[in-house]
């Protein structure tokens, strides 16, 4: 049988399914595209499901608003089946402290993906609108869906985790192409040239040479390889002189982490890590100028805590810093209130700078609607009253003795094209973060593999210091200098890699992303109004 007539089988009985079976075929492809993303990163898996979102579509005809209805549901139970499978780790969250939220366990693991899944049933839904026979309608599938993942990256808060495009962030020098399109424009491109083999069931009158349209994306995507290995062979890693960065991963687990009683404990902890000799010829901490702790690394207010701080000037030698994320209590607050933030702090103790967190996790650092939903008994899993405050805006620091910094507090790290602030270039990336969460599942290397492609991206080197990992050094093109594994209690050492100049995508954003749109746009209405 040959690949043709085997697809177009395939096709018909997916176009003419109906009811359960429509959406268990849909609820099972959406599932399986979760393995694109890391840590399975098994991306080909997106050429037999999302030709099935081609085949859906073709299917959604008949009904309301020119089978939009019908198109919505179809995406509506694709998107819930890949979220569920793809987000399944954040009710790990929830277990944290289970006699308090683990009621809400359903609601996180079906909840979200729900929620979520609304924005693929918006794509799908305008794709229909749209829809053309032949292979323009896979522009029309990109252009649509493409928007729906931008909007779901934006709206209430913005979630734009896992978004197509990173399904391409493997191998590396594929990953390269974010450089040129932003994630944004890889998620276009991910959608078209992995629903491209949908042609080979289309009509010949449709089609005419369907594999010349698979043979476009595949040469697409040898572009982008061709892109990525010269880039990756002309950018060697080069590294600051004089800056030597040590990693500290405590591998805290959250009862802890969050006890105030276990104080003395979590300190002694840290100071015996991040005075760990690593080999015969490392003198501990003394041997490097910049120490990084992860994110809300106390267990308690540092500046209310002297004794802690005199610790830490106690570990300091002259010229070495730490960065470290804690919690910063509101200065003349009515009530108890705090920040997210990043402290660096020089070697006496006193504080050179603070960064506080501006994008919140919303149910995790504060509750939409606070005080309503606290007056009803609700609480964010951090448990603070009236939820963490927001800083006003994300910046650059300095940082003695090395280029000046961007700090990246947890997810801040997800957010294409919003992370690294206008006239403000950093000479390194900073993500303190702590998924100790989320424990031993994908969540952590999905965070990891983001913030790697935000890297690529900017052009910049990323330092990750992680409460139970993955912490890691990763240099301007996304090659991973050194790391430590999840789960896994110890420091890093590293130099610190060399930025780049500014990427293409650096220079003209969102530009090629709105070029595409436009052109699909322009193709498929000449495709849907000609005479």
């Amino acid at each position: 049988m040959t690949l043709p007539r085997l697809a177009s089988q395939i096709a018909h009985a997916i176009v003419l399914a109906f009811g359960w079976r429509r959406a268990a075929i849909a609820l099972l492809a959406g599932a399986a595209s979760a393995l694109a993303m890391a840590p399975f990163n098994a991306w080909p898996i997106l050429f037999v499901t999302f030709p099935v979102l081609v085949w859906l579509v073709d299917g959604s005809a008949a009904g309301r608003w020119s089978g939009a209805v019908a198109a919505a549901g179809a995406g509506w139970c694709f998107g819930f089946g890949f979220f569920v499978a793809g987000l399944y780790w954040v009710g790990y969250a929830f277990l944290v402290d289970a006699k308090t939220f683990g009621w809400l366990l359903p609601v996180a693991v079906a909840g979200l993906p729900a929620y979520l899944a609304l924005y693929t049933a918006l794509g799908l839904a305008a794709a229909r609108l749209i829809w053309v026979r032949g292979p323009a309608r896979l522009l029309a599938l990109a252009a649509t869906l493409t928007v729906a993942e931008w909007l779901r990256g934006h709206l209430l808060s913005g979630f734009p985790w896992n978004t197509f495009g990173y399904a391409l962030s493997q191998p590396l020098a594929l990953a390269q192409s974010v450089s040129l399109v932003g994630i944004w424009g890889l998620t276009f491109l991910t959608v078209a040239i992995c629903a491209s083999p949908a042609v080979l069931a289309d009509d010949s009158a449709d089609t005419p040479r369907p594999y010349r349209v698979l043979l476009i994306g595949l040469v697409i995507l040898a572009a982008f390889t061709g892109y990525g290995v010269t880039r990756l062979w002309t950018h060697p890693t080069a590294y600051v002189s004089g800056v030597k960065l040590r990693i500290m991963q405590p591998n805290l687990q959250q009862d802890v982490k969050f006890n105030y009683a276990a104080k003395e404990q979590v300190m002694a902890r840290y100071l015996r890590l991040s005075d760990r000799a690593t080999g015969p010829r490392s003198g501990g901490v003394h041997d490097v100028t910049h120490l990084i702790w992860p994110e809300s690394a106390f267990p308690f207010f540092l500046t209310r805590e002297p004794d802690a701080l005199a610790l830490i000037a106690g570990l300091l030698k002259p010229g070495t810093e730490l960065i470290t994320g804690a919690v910063r209590a509101a200065p003349d607050a009515a009530r108890m209130r705090a920040y997210n933030s990043v402290y660096v702090i020089d070697p006496d103790g006193s504080i050179h700078g603070i960064y506080d967190k501006v994008h919140l996790v919303p149910f995790g650092e504060y509750l939409p609607l606070q005080n309503l939903l606290e007056r009803l008994g609700l609480r964010q899993l951090t448990k603070m009253v009236g939820g963490f405050l927001s800083g006003d805006r994300r910046r650059a620091m300095d940082v003695p003795g090395a280029p000046k910094m961007l700090p990246l507090i947890c997810y801040e790290a997800i957010f294409p094209g919003a992370a690294v602030p206008r006239g403000e270039r950093p000479g390194w990336l900073v993500n303190v973060t702590n998924d100790g969460w989320f424990g031993i599942s994908t969540g952590p290397y999905q965070h990891f593999q983001q913030a790697r492609a935000l890297a690529i991206a900017e052009g910049l080197p990323l330092v990750r210091a992680a409460n139970t990992g993955i912490s890691a050094v990763v240099d301007p093109v996304g090659r991973i200098v050194n790391y430590l594994p999840l789960g896994a209690e110890g420091v890093l050492d590293s130099a610190l890699p060399t930025a780049l100049a500014p990427t293409i995508y650096v220079m003209v954003g969102d530009y090629v992303l709105i070029l595409l749109l436009v052109v699909s746009f322009l193709i498929v209405s000449h495709r849907r109004f000609r005479p």
